[in-house]
């Protein structure tokens, strides 16, 4: 049965929160266990949906997955056991859930020099074609084409080149840096995504053998090697559901203190946080985030790391709907993005959209109202909209919410956030 969430407006947030691992990072490192044969431990995993879509993925692929309670803590241990000859077709009701399925083509075409993977799902946030994931491909030695819904790529062997991204694609570096670190020679990637959990990414692989050199940079420059051992590695923070809280504590002229991820990967948000007129402090493992009063009108525009980012696109949107003025955000990364502001528009927002731009000028108090999520973002958006609106707001399709928020309701009421989660009548 599908649910939906109540959320009562007028609380302040109050107290801590700890935040878990990376989605953008746990899913890619699930699928680096592809890259060597035996046990391959990752630690600090967040409890979300995708991580078991990506472990049925890995299963599909040959893979033995193990998902457990990580001790002494809320977060869980994933164990992969990989074969010595994966199976390279990945075309099966899993890989079509979610966006990130798409990052095992690389290990593949790495372990097995084939795969077909099929055209992924997920998010409806605008178009994000593999152009890029397959023109790299292609530079290392590889054909890659679209045949009856799948990415089908080939290659006799891997020989590393030179690459140039048209955009620093997070998924096309992640997929092509997979595939380099057991291509014969160099590979350079240029314009590669310098975002946190390509860091992580980078970290884990060294930790398997590979040889990479400009992690965090906009160039990659990778030495491949004949095989890779397994790891054990621990996943980072995730910053965008850190975010999200510190953004919700501004918000609700709260006092939150975030743990569990590295303050300086969220320097920009919490430059505009303190802009808005919250009192930031950084601290060893997190940061504190106390707004005295509404918060004032900023501008965003959303860009690669290190800008501000796409993900936390809504939250800003549901910032300048209460703040003090009129804001600009300016979306340059997923053009269907604004969909959200649709949603905020039906909580009594005054806001237009035009091309990449929103224009939104602040009220003091939004109204509830029935809406509805379109992706994971957008979702908790409209949540932390619910609590700055007057009586009691409908969010539904909340399993978008599930695939990247651990215990969110959870967590929300132990800030004093009036959530609750329900079943929608049939």
């Amino acid at each position: 049965m599908s649910e939906r969430f109540l959320v009562s407006g007028g609380n302040r947030l109050v107290g801590e929160v700890a935040v878990g691992g990376a989605k953008n990072s746990v899913l890619k490192l699930m699928a680096a266990s592809l890259l060597a044969e035996g046990t391959t431990t990752i630690t600090n995993c967040p409890d979300i949906l995708d991580v078991p879509l990506m472990a049925e993925v890995l299963r599909g692929l040959g893979c033995d997955v193990t998902i457990s309670d990580d001790v002494g803590g809320d977060n869980s241990v994933v164990t992969i056991e990989t074969p010595a000859e994966p199976k390279y077709h990945a075309d099966f009701p899993a890989v079509t859930q979610f966006r990130a399925s798409v990052c095992v083509l690389g290990p593949l075409m790495a372990r097995c020099k084939r795969a077909v993977v099929a055209l992924p799902g997920g998010d409806a946030i605008g178009s994000r074609p593999l152009d890029m994931h397959q023109a790299g491909l292609r530079l290392l030695g590889a054909t890659s084409e679209i045949e009856h819904g799948c990415v089908v790529a080939r290659a006799d062997k891997l020989q590393g080149a030179r690459i140039r991204l048209d955009f620093p694609s997070v998924g096309a570096t992640e997929n092509i840096l997979m595939a380099a670190v057991l291509a014969e020679g160099e590979t350079v990637i240029d314009n590669a995504a310098r975002e946190p959990d390509i860091v992580d990414l980078c970290t884990m692989l060294v930790q398997m053998g590979a040889r990479i050199e400009g992690a965090g940079s906009s160039v990659l420059t990778v030495q491949g090697v004949d095989s890779l051992s397994p790891t054990t590695h621990r996943v980072i923070g995730d910053r965008i559901v850190a975010a999200t809280w510190g953004i919700a504590a501004a918000m609700t002229t709260g006092d939150v203190r975030v743990t569990g991820v590295n303050p300086k990967h969220l320097a920009l948000v919490l430059d505009k946080l303190r802009s808005a007129g919250a009192r930031i402090s950084y601290e060893p493992n997190g940061f504190r985030v106390v707004q005295a009063e509404r918060p004032r009108a900023v501008n965003f525009a959303t860009l690669p790391f290190p800008g501000f980012p796409t993900d936390l696109q809504p939250m800003a949107i549901g910032l300048a709907a209460i703040a003090d003025g009129t804001s600009m955000i300016t979306e340059n990364v997923f053009e269907a993005r604004f969909r959200f502001v649709e949603e905020m528009i039906r909580l009594g927002s005054d806001a237009r959209t035009d091309g990449h731009h929103a224009v939104v000028r602040g009220i003091p108090r939004l109204s509830s109202a029935p809406v509805w999520s379109s992706d994971i973002r957008a979702g908790a958006g409209l949540v932390l909209a619910g609590l700055v609106a007057d009586g009691v707001t409908e969010v539904h399709d909340v399993y978008h919410i599930d695939r990247g928020y651990p215990r969110f309701v959870e967590q929300m009421q132990a800030l004093g956030g009036q959530v609750e989660r329900v079943d929608v009548p049939k």
